[in-house]
């Protein structure tokens, strides 16, 4: 039996996939995450979180020595050509290592054209015309990443902070809500943990499901909202296939995901939205059954 493996390394967690010759998913595991913000020569995070996940999911397949796994793709959130750390090395005579955006396209679309808007957390939106691809967003958690869920965290505290500055007590209870989800006694507190690494971005990026119902925070909501919005327009506008799926895990609350939807459909109305199709694991999956030559449906 001849098999193939797509890994979807993330900021936070790390989900790898195996298929068979026919077409069917055999195996699936999971790790921490992958990207190399602040990764030195010597870092093995991203090396770990895809051999994690695929180990993981090779021992649930059962694979065997005797089986052949005749290629792996990787997407990796931020990768651009380099690896930092230690490299990530796979018994295959086919490994691909790319960034994150073309997996989650070709996962949401099932490999067709069209223009993929990816929230979790970090952002970016990958689009192509059928033969161009073309990345925007995707700026990372220093310079961008808008809409995301680790932007919109971040954006909120430092809202609350510069108000607690400023002597505003209309935000006791929101500060109590941040203060009470991460267990700590006080916004200075929470920020020294984070600089200290006791929080990472993983972590902070789980508040935004708070920020969303927090009716302080709608402005901030609907201006992260909008960006990616307009990303998605401004790909459509430069060639890109005119469907749009949304996927990521700030996608998963429903209104998010609808206000999302509207704003896109208010700068490009002949745009079709569409449901994502698959996973970004399996549209990795399925970049690895083409580079292996192999022609199955999912």
């Amino acid at each position: 039996m001849i098999y193939v493996a797509g890994i979807d390394g993330g900021q936070t967690s790390t989900v790898a996939v195996i298929g068979d010759e026919n077409g069917r998913i055999v195996g699936r595991g999971r790790s921490g995450g992958a990207d190399e913000v602040g990764a030195h020569e010597y870092s093995t995070r991203m090396r770990d979180a895809l051999l994690g996940a695929y180990g993981d999911a090779a021992a649930t397949a059962d694979l065997r020595e005797e089986d052949r796994v005749a290629a792996v793709v990787a997407g990796v959130s931020g990768y651009e050509g380099r690896v930092f750390g230690e490299p990530p090395v796979f018994e295959t005579p086919r490994f691909v290592l790319m960034h994150d955006a073309p997996v989650a396209h070709a996962g949401a679309l099932a490999g067709k054209p069209g223009v993929c808007v990816v929230a979790g957390t970090g952002s970016v939106v990958y689009a192509t015309d059928g033969t161009h691809g073309r990345t925007t967003g995707g700026w990372g958690p220093f310079f961008g990443d808008e809409g995301s869920g680790f932007w919109l965290a971040c954006q909120a505290l430092a809202e609350l902070m510069r108000a607690s500055d400023d002597g505003d007590e209309s935000i006791s209870r929101d500060v109590r809500a941040a203060c009470d989800f991460f267990a700590t006694t006080g916004l200075r507190h929470l920020a020294r943990g984070f600089y200290a690494g006791e929080l990472d971005r993983g972590r902070v990026a789980s508040f935004a499901p708070i920020v969303l119902k927090l009716a302080r925070f709608r402005p901030l909501v609907e201006r992260g909202a909008a960006r990616l919005a307009e990303l998605a327009a401004a790909a459509v506008a430069r060639g890109a296939a005119p469907v749009v799926a949304c996927t990521g895990g700030m996608f998963e609350n429903v209104p998010y995901r609808k206000l999302v939807h509207a704003e896109i459909a208010k700068r490009a109305p002949a745009v079709a939205i569409v449901e994502p199709k698959y996973e970004p694991a399996v549209g990795a999956l399925l970049l690895a059954y083409r580079e292996a030559g192999i022609p199955v449906a999912l």
